[in-house]
């Protein structure tokens, strides 16, 4: 049976409160000041590869779209990521954290020791809205809904516990507080008005459940690899490659 549109919208709301990777121990052991310097190198590192690939993602999904309006729409996505004449984008804002952290901009943007399962899930979420019907690659990217409250609080902690965190070096999550509440409006919104099939809805479900698995696996693998059992696998990331001479001095 379709649900009503209120309802869809608590079942999708409700699947962040139950899925998102706020939840993961890995951002309570960040957030809390129990991070390394390098457990922290380690998250800039892949999560930058996570971070380059979007735009990809949305140039993939604006390839599929027929429609001019929807085009216009989306197209900001990428601006806020790559930046423009007027914004220098928030790949570059990441970069800025990588440098304050200790590593070479340039080795991240390399994407060079990026752990094979975190590339395994954001090739996969690139694929996914690459194959996928539109209504799903939306539907995915629904995520946003639950960031807001994930980016203040990260600010909030690494302020707290880190002597790099200040206002240049966490730019990307404060321009995230702003940028991503139109993208998630217009999101919600759309999906809410496509879906108009139990089959539909539930489609866009599953899709949004999918895209909270790409964002813990992610973690999942950073865990494994840097916190517990500390096992890192073969061209990984290893600690003191990439770091500036005046962090390695």
């Amino acid at each position: 049976m379709t649900q009503s549109r209120d309802a869809f919208e608590a079942r999708l709301r409700q699947i962040g409160a139950e899925r998102y990777h706020d939840l993961h121990p890995f951002h309570h052991r960040l957030h809390g000041g129990e991070c390394t310097a390098d457990e922290v190198r380690a998250w800039v590192i892949n999560r930058y590869y996570y971070q380059h690939s979007i735009p990809m993602k949305d140039a993939a999904f604006m390839s599929r779209v027929e429609d001019p309006a929807l085009r216009r729409q989306w197209r900001s996505r990428i601006e806020d990521h790559d930046g423009t004449d007027n914004n220098e984008g928030g790949i570059r804002r990441w970069l800025r954290l990588a440098e304050a952290v200790g590593l070479d901009p340039d080795y991240v943007a390399s994407c060079e020791g990026v752990l094979p399962a975190t590339k395994f899930a954001v090739d996969a979420y690139v694929r996914f809205v690459r194959e996928k019907t539109l209504l799903e690659a939306v539907a995915a990217s629904l995520t946003e809904l639950f960031a807001p409250k994930i980016h203040a609080n990260r600010i909030e902690g690494l302020l707290q516990h880190y002597d790099f965190a200040d206002d240049s070096s966490l730019s990307y999550f404060k321009n995230r507080l702003k940028e991503a509440p139109k993208d998630v409006a217009f999101g919600l919104a759309w999906v809410l008005d496509n879906a108009d099939t139990a089959e539909k809805q539930d489609a866009a479900a599953k899709a949004l459940i999918f895209k909270t698995d790409v964002l813990w696996s992610q973690l999942d693998a950073l865990w494994a690899a840097y916190v517990d059992p500390a096992r890192i696998p073969p061209g990984a990331w290893q600690p003191g490659t990439g770091v500036l001479m005046r962090q390695a001095s």
